[in-house]
């Protein structure tokens, strides 16, 4: 079959293309921008186009189109493909046959869902049971790829809520990581994002396994009636143990682990066998990865991270001074998308101020806002800056800087030994690359 991927650079959907490719399908695909991912996908076999998307992108023998949720209805490639009545699926809508294909383990929730699929895959293929994984970020153990195929009946998947794409899901086990308020820009409140999650987990069928943390009052609020419930957080013991034998750093990557090792004793799976694939494990890209740069000639220890919800840039901050007591700790940090950044205003100036009084991060840089192409509505733009953010969380050492200026500041103001946190989901992460 040929298939042609439209956004074939988003991380889940470069992880399907992979799958199909694997399958021996024939595919291309096209992207707005080039990017590791699409490199790493164009020295697999796969033909990429980059740049604006045409209707002459697509060829005359495709047999389906796959594109990403972010893809506009109007995006030509789609509107030719569904003009000359080829079949079109989202990608929520493609993984979704795959879920009902394989005896599906979906890891959810709105922080966490990456390291605890990554930790949950380790597991299972140090126990032989050889899992198919597409996940949300790359791995080493994957040869620096978001997929991996196995030959088992096992699909590990990283279920995004985004769009209420997980509904289109039916896994045999769900883990819920945590729900807090997120992609306000579909979501129209908390409400609406539980409502949402409560049909997610309907899907599973009756005395299904729904491991969850019920010390989340969110996830509380659930019914949770005809399934087997297992507690994550519950876990004292383990937890104690997890927090000897980690690499990772950081209270939350002790609870990611807690859930991959729940799913696996609802596997059966030793804990002595999980324990020992938890402790080789050595993070996943852009999760607290740590790195080198030169700076002055001087060599500094660069944490690259996702963060980009209030949530996440708390943790990761609080799991970068645990791991350096004693060490100056400056953040460079890029707001992703903003529509998060207007509503989730109130939280993003608490998070900073309290990165600054309670976790002594001693200097703060906020860079511009990254434009999410499709994500944004209405005039939303002229409504949030980073400058604005800056000025409201008022204190003297976090200030705002174009992304462009950012490297010189950092050679004429750093002394030496400072670790340099570099937090966000867009491409801020470039500037200590090339």
């Amino acid at each position: 079959m040929n298939i042609h991927f439209i956004g074939i650079g988003g991380i889940g959907v470069s992880a399907l293309a992979q799958y199909y490719l694997s399958n021996g399908h024939k595919i291309r695909g096209s992207d707005l921008v080039s990017s590791e991912t699409t490199e790493l996908l164009k020295k697999k076999g796969i033909k990429i186009i980059i740049g604006e998307h045409k209707t002459e992108n697509l060829s005359k023998n495709t047999d389906l189109v796959i594109y990403s949720p972010a893809v506009s209805k109007n995006n030509p490639e789609l509107k030719i493909a569904q003009k000359n009545k080829i079949k079109c699926q989202s990608y929520p809508e493609a993984l979704g046959e795959l879920t009902k294909k394989y005896f599906t383990i979906a890891i959810s929730g709105t922080h966490g869902k990456s390291t605890t699929t990554a930790m949950t895959a380790l597991i299972l293929i140090k126990a032989g049971l050889d899992p198919t994984v597409i996940l949300g970020t790359k791995l080493k153990e994957f040869g620096n790829s978001n997929f991996r195929k196995g030959q088992s009946k096992y699909l590990i998947i990283e279920a995004d809520e985004w769009k209420a794409s997980f509904l289109n899901y039916f896994p045999k086990i769900i883990a819920l990581t945590n729900i807090e308020k997120e992609h306000l820009d579909y979501y129209k409140d908390i409400n609406h994002i539980l409502r949402t999650y409560q049909e997610y987990i309907s899907h599973l069928p009756e005395k299904a396994i729904l491991i969850i943390n019920k010390k989340d009052k969110n996830i509380s609020q659930l019914k949770k009636t005809k399934l087997k419930i297992k507690d994550y957080s519950s876990q004292q013991k383990q937890i104690k143990q997890l927090k000897k034998i980690l690499k990772v750093s950081g209270e939350h990557n002790v609870l990611n682990a807690s859930t991959a090792l729940t799913i696996a004793q609802a596997l059966k799976i030793s804990d002595q066998t999980s324990f020992r694939a938890l402790s080789e494990y050595k993070g996943a890209w852009r999760r607290f990865e740590e790195k080198s740069f030169k700076i002055k000639n001087l060599k500094f220890k660069i944490i690259s991270d996702y963060a980009h919800h209030p949530t996440e840039i708390n943790a990761t901050l609080k799991a970068a001074r645990e791991r350096f007591p004693h060490e100056k700790i400056w953040c460079v940090f890029q707001p992703h998308q903003y529509q998060r950044t207007f509503y989730l205003f109130e939280d993003f100036v608490k998070t900073f101020k309290q990165a600054i009084d309670k976790l002594n991060i001693n200097k703060i840089i906020i860079t511009d806002i990254y434009d999410v192409a499709g994500r944004e509505k209405g005039n939303i733009k002229n409504k949030i800056n980073s400058e604005k953010l800056v000025k409201e969380i008022n204190k003297s050492s976090v200030i705002y800087l174009p992304k462009e200026k950012i490297i010189n500041y950092l050679k004429k103001n750093v002394k030496g030994k400072e670790i340099i946190m570099i937090m966000g989901a867009g491409d801020i992460y470039k500037i200590i690359e090339g």
